[in-house]
């Protein structure tokens, strides 16, 4: 292998892994397929990868299938590739290669795949914007079940009465595609593996690989004995099989390592051994081999010997996804000893062995307390090699149980886990050998060895699981403070799965001796069943005319116009821009502080490749640093990877600043508020209040939320040579504010900046102004170099930079009566961090009245200075969090209220630009960005609709300031609104002038007529405007016009919360939205679905935390949980409400891309309602505080019972307490 950078060496090569250096592999985005050959069998194995993590050297012998590999627009797509673009399962399509490759994987090993097949490939994958049910209704069609369903279905242009309907000429239908149209999957039409490389996997004659790098060797030995003299050389290098631990170390915590040594083709670490007392594992083999392995043994064996068994594969089914479990070792997840690891508190509790290795001799290590801390004999040499695992089977009145809590169910790692064990004497309930392990509270793995000693002997009863729950409180301690900041929850955790150990153990003894036992209460047996993640039912309902044309496509579910790109891995994003020559990177270098002056500044570069270019130049104006994560200057270099090695370089000296203001209590302390405050009053707030009535105070917190959209910001910057022009490509929302910015920053007139967007890989309003700021740094460097700059984040350093939702704080202040409210006093305040942002308060006191009219209100908003990254717009725009105020105090006063949201938007002003060639093509522009939302798709119905031609005479072109001017930002919803009312002008214009020609030649054909105006030299260009509308607000009088049109909507949800860990399951959603007359059913389904999920996401489970010292601790998606396919409701039904007339609006449509986010409140508030019926059991009614999101801690402590008081209290003074 050539000799190449370290970091390309490592993360893959250009081909493979273009976004490697940034990205983590919690994500599935860079998905590919892995075919290896079986060691000693003649056969290949299909295995889904994250590339990100895959070290190209690894890949030597097996075969690689990308998603360009299976299909593509110009020979054949692939059904997998069809089915999720016809399904309208993809919206920006970042994701979809991802989300196609892990269904294509899982269909070469399983051609008729299982429902819970399909939701297991989809786990390891994240998208943003579509709420996950088109995706799975595309897989779903693979199904055998799914495919006699579809067979006994009519067509979805079979469309029935809606008897109930006002409007008689309407029809409901109730499907967004239509099956039959898909092109059977064909196995034996799929690519091979190699011949050649099936004959090099079973060479007898193997030898050892050795790849030098840049800075980096890697050895692939072939025998046991070569690894143990390799060790006994290299003492220090690490063992590599998977990558899933070695790699995001190097990767993001720095560690260096010269020599890797991969064991992963050695056959005596891959062998499997079954015996009467138990497996013994290999300990390359791979966690998707052993979940395969204990699975086969479970059907085999007696089932009293698989206790441990079954708790492994309890844990092994939501640990990480499929992608990481193909590629993670046994052995590796062991021998890292992470206090996170979910297999070694059950492998510990299970009396496992591990079978360790060195040039001395073979040792068999038990795997207990002294291995997991590294205390004594336990601890490894350097020089020995773990070869393989022993787990034993069960035996009669032993019981193992594993037990686990995240963030997420799925694909997250474990706030606590823990594996417990007891086995009774024979024939009776006395405790004879006990064994209880945690992770999640401390460094590594614990024992609660002294609490378990003292209860043998014990009889299992309620008396004894209360005295162990006191014993394990005082063994273990967890400080007051964590990283986390979730000792106390952590603690009632471990209490918690004690007692849900406990009543697992006496049903199963209840089990064994039925006539000893009493049944088990009803409302305790819901303990003992675990959520498990199913597959969602779901429905759609929209309206259709049809008295339509056929061939007017207005109103129809038509498919997103590049998703069969999005599919095939053939759509362009910015960083697929092919490199430009001699094309630098730029990196850049953030504050370490969050509020300091700087005192100096330097660069130490001594590498080869770097380019000598830092400069804290004036573009940065910075004499004092306001926040962790604010840019302070940039590195440029001939690579990415030695971009970001030079960035170390940097050397930047502070003088520390007070204070430093973290959150809204501490701004509000300092009275840190920017000016103005806003006030807006109906009705006499003052005078109502003087009245006796009832009266309700609260407050509630709604935390700030990350953008996470898929695509990372990203600029490209090009010099054209001349005359000081330069092309920028960047993923922005207003490419006219980045050329506005990098035409000052450079000193030239805007023309000569060109600024192209041709798609964006999500949005969702953080890519509205933080991209210029990118942009400008980037053509600053471009200028100053005279080559193009190329400048990607990588997630982590996107998160730490760009700020993303504003959190709020609310107080209100509430007088009702009779179940009446008569007036209300609220206040609230933002957290804007060190810029102000005045519009987002403004609109979220202008909307926070929702869809309720209070006779007497005030509102008052003032925004806080913080030390934090700026905050800015995301979807909603305020309104997601003043509505959850208002909610809030609505069903604080209500026993039960109505969840309807109405929402509203401000308008903008922009242009079209429509061209009609002489073959009767026409090209469409426009000022809107393709954000996935489908503007492009609407616009191209708009067209068809208006000059009476089918769509697939229309292309519509990236979004460019050559192009359209003065273009407005594509947010708010409102692209289409504005959009297409300009290109509806600019048809209009033309038509008007084909008219004539159209009128003497009736019958003839569209070509037939442009031609003809060609010839008569009529101009086949048009330009087309919208003014917007005439919206205005008077802050000083509190009045005003500053909306043209509501969205109305409503959502019920039904949810299920276990009160001893937390977590919970969203059951059923139903969604019913004002849409106007939907110009696209399935996109504005499609947009309705995703924005629910992002509110779930918001109100439910995405919590940002920051150290004490203001660095964000959730970077990127291991740390920071957005909703994965386990969290989508198990029935989820959407019905577009029936057709309403918006004049205002393009075709009588409303903007729908926001309103449906807060309906996400439906969930948080259900999950209050549960929380407040077992607060009713516990003799504990009345209100209480539940902030968002409404997170597994906030939940659990907030099911006040005897376990948090314990937690509370240390522990009870009364030793006979009865917990049952």
């Amino acid at each position: 292998m050539p000799g190449s950078p370290g970091g390309a060496l490592v993360w893959g090569s250009p081909w493979l892994d273009p976004w490697g250096p940034r990205a983590r592999g919690g994500c599935g985005l860079l998905c590919f397929i892995l075919h290896l050959a079986a060691l000693l069998l003649y056969n290949a194995r299909h295995y889904s990868a994250n590339a990100c993590l895959i070290p190209i050297c690894s890949l030597y012998g097996a075969a690689i299938t990308t998603v360009e590999g299976i299909g593509n627009t110009k020979s054949r797509i692939h059904p997998v590739q069809e089915r999720i673009a016809k399904c309208h399962g993809s919206q920006c399509g970042f994701c979809t290669p991802g989300m196609v490759m892990s269904i294509y994987a899982l269909l070469r090993n399983h051609p008729e795949p299982t429902s819970e097949q399909i939701t297991e490939a989809l786990a390891g994958n994240l998208c943003r914007c579509t709420g996950y049910r088109p995706i799975i209704d595309g897989c779903k069609t693979f199904c055998k079940v799914s495919r006699s369903k579809f067979n006994n279905q009519n067509c979805c242009l079979d469309v029935e009465e809606n008897p109930s309907s006002l409007d008689k000429e309407k029809v409901i239908c109730t499907e967004l595609f239509t099956p039959e149209e898909f092109q059977p999957l064909d196995p034996t039409k799929e690519l091979i593996f190699p011949p050649e490389l099936m004959v090099m996997a079973n060479d007898q004659q193997k030898r050892t690989l050795i790849f030098h790098g840049e800075r980096i060797t890697w050895i692939s030995p072939v025998s046991l004995k070569e690894l143990l003299e390799l060790k006994t050389s290299f003492p220090r290098a690490p063992l590599v099989v998977g990558n899933t631990s070695v790699g995001p170390d190097m990767k993001f915590k720095g560690v260096f390592h010269p020599i890797i040594i991969s064991p992963a083709r050695i056959l005596d670490l891959n062998l499997v051994n079954y015996t009467k007392n138990g497996l013994t594992i290999g300990a390359s083999c791979s966690l998707a081999l052993v979940k395969d392995i204990l699975e086969n043994a479970v059907l085999e064996l007696p089932r009293e010997n698989t206790k441990v068994f079954c708790a492994l594969l309890q844990q092994l089914k939501t640990l990480g996804g499929q992608q990481i479990r193909n590629m993670a070792s046994l052995g590796g997840n062991i021998i890292q000893r992470h206090t996170t690891s979910d297999l070694n508190p059950v492998l510990a509790a299970g009396n496992c062995t591990l079978s360790v290795v060195s040039l001395r001799g073979r040792l068999q290590i038990p795997l207990n307390e002294q291995f997991l801390t590294g205390f004594g004999n336990a601890i490894l040499q350097p020089d020995e090699i773990l070869v393989s695992v022993h787990i034993p089977c069960s035996e009669t009145g032993e019981f193992v149980s594993a037990f686990r809590q995240a963030q997420r169910r799925e694909n997250a790692l474990p706030i606590v886990n823990a594996g417990m064990r007891v086995l009774f004497k024979s024939g009776t309930d006395t405790i004879m050998d006990f064994s209880i392990f945690y992770g999640g509270l401390a460094s590594t793995t614990i024992c609660v060895n002294k609490s378990c000693q003292s209860l043998i002997g014990r009889c299992w009863n309620e008396q004894m699981v209360g005295d162990a729950c006191r014993l394990v409180l005082e063994e273990v301690s967890i400080p007051g403070f964590t990283q986390d900041g979730r000792a106390e929850y952590k603690q009632t955790l471990i209490v918690s799965f004690l007692f849900k150990f406990y009543l697992q153990v006496l049903q199963g003894l209840r089990q064994m001796y039925p006539c000893r036992y009493h049944d088990m209460p009803v409302r305790w047996m819901s303990i003992l069943q675990d959520f498990q993640t199913r597959i969602p039912q779901s429905s759609q309902k929209y309206q259709v005319n049809p008295e339509q044309l056929p061939q007017d496509p207005v109103g129809r579910p038509i498919m997103h116009q590049a998703s069969i790109k999005h599919a095939t891995g053939e759509a362009t994003y910015c960083d697929d821009i092919r490199a430009v020559d001699k094309e630098l990177f730029l990196a850049v270098v953030t504050s370490s502080r969050p509020h300091a002056k700087i005192v100096s500044s330097c660069a130490l570069f001594k590498m080869a490749h770097s380019k000598q270019y830092f400069h804290q130049s004036n573009f940065f104006y910075l004499l004092q640093v306001n926040c962790v994560g604010q840019i302070v200057c940039a590195v440029v270099a001939d690579s990415d990877v030695h971009a970001k090695r030079a960035t170390v370089k940097v050397k930047i000296t502070y003088e520390a600043l007070e204070p430093v203001i973290l959150t809204i209590e501490e701004a509000i302390k300092h009275n840190s508020f920017f000016d103005p405050e806003r006030k807006l009053e109906q009705g006499n707030v003052d005078e109502a209040f003087e009245t006796v009535d009832h009266v309700l105070e609260g407050e509630i917190y709604i935390g700030g939320q990350e953008h996470f959209y898929m695509e990372t910001q990203s600029v490209l910057v090009v010099p054209k040579g001349e005359d000081k022009e330069m092309d920028v490509y960047v993923s922005s929302q207003h490419p006219t504010f980045a050329q506005e910015l990098v035409a000052s920053v450079l000193n030239v007139p805007s023309n000569r900046v060109m600024c192209h967007v041709k798609r964006v890989g999500g949005g969702f309003g953080g890519k509205v102004t933080k991209p210029a700021i990118l942009a400008a740094i980037t053509a600053v460097a471009a200028n100053k170099t005279g080559h193009a700059v190329r400048c990607i984040l990588d997630r982590g350093d996107d998160m730490l930079i760009t700020g993303g939702r504003h959190p709020f704080l609310g107080k209100y202040r509430v007088k009702y009566k009779l179940g009446k409210v008569r007036a209300a006093d609220i206040k609230s305040v933002t957290e804007s961090s060190f810029f102000p942002y005045p519009k987002i308060m403004e609109t979220a006191l202008l909307r926070m009245d929702n869809a309720y009219k209070i006779p007497n209100l005030r509102f008052w908003g003032h925004a806080c200075k913080t030390n934090l990254p700026s905050n800015t717009a995301f979807r909603g725009f305020g309104f997601p969090q003043s509505a959850l105020v208002t909610e809030s105090w609505i069903t604080d006063v209500a026993v039960k209220s109505e969840r309807q949201s109405g929402s509203n938007y401000i308008f903008y002003w922009t242009n079209s630009l429509v061209h009609i060639y002489t073959d009767g093509s026409v090209l469409v522009t426009h000022g809107g960005v393709e954000l996935g939302q489908g503007i492009h798709t609407k616009i191209m119905q708009v067209t068809s609709h208006e000059l009476r031609i089918p769509t697939s005479y229309i292309h519509v072109c990236e979004t460019s300031t050559v192009t359209v001017p003065n273009t407005r930002p594509t947010a708010a919803s409102i692209g289409t609104d504005i959009n297409g009312m300009a290109v509806k002008n600019a048809c209009q214009t033309l038509l008007k002038r084909l008219a004539p020609i159209k009128e003497k030649n009736p019958e003839g054909t569209w070509r037939e007529w442009v031609r003809e105006a060609f010839h008569q030299s009529i101009s086949l260009s048009a330009t087309g405007f919208f003014r917007g509308y005439d919206t205005n607000m008077n802050w000083e009088k509190g009045e005003g016009h500053p909306f043209e049109y509501f969205v109305y909507g409503t959502a019920c949800s039904e949810v299920e919360i276990d009160c001893l860990t937390g977590d919970h399951k969203n059951i059923r959603t139903d969604i019913v939205m004002d849409v106007g007359c939907s110009i696209n059913p399935a996109v504005d389904i499609g947009q309705i679905e995703g924005a629910f999920v992002q509110g779930v996401g918001l109100y439910t489970m995405e919590e940002l935390t920051y150290s004490p010292k203001g660095v964000l601790c959730t970077r990127g998606p291991d740390q920071y949980k957005i909703p994965a396919v386990c969290d989508i409701p198990e029935h989820f039904s959407v019905s577009l409400l029936s057709s309403s007339q918006n004049p205002r609006a393009i075709y009588s449509s409303k903007a729908i891309g926001e309103p449906a986010l807060f309906l996400g409140c439906s969930v948080f508030f259900a999950i209050k309602d549960a929380i407040a019926a077992a607060r009713k059991e516990r003799g504990l009614p009345g209100n209480f505080t539940l902030n968002s999101p409404s997170t597994p801690e906030w939940i659990r402590m907030t099911c006040v019972d005897q376990f948090t008081k314990m937690v509370r209290n240390c522990f009870l003074k009364d030793p006979r307490v009865h917990f049952l």
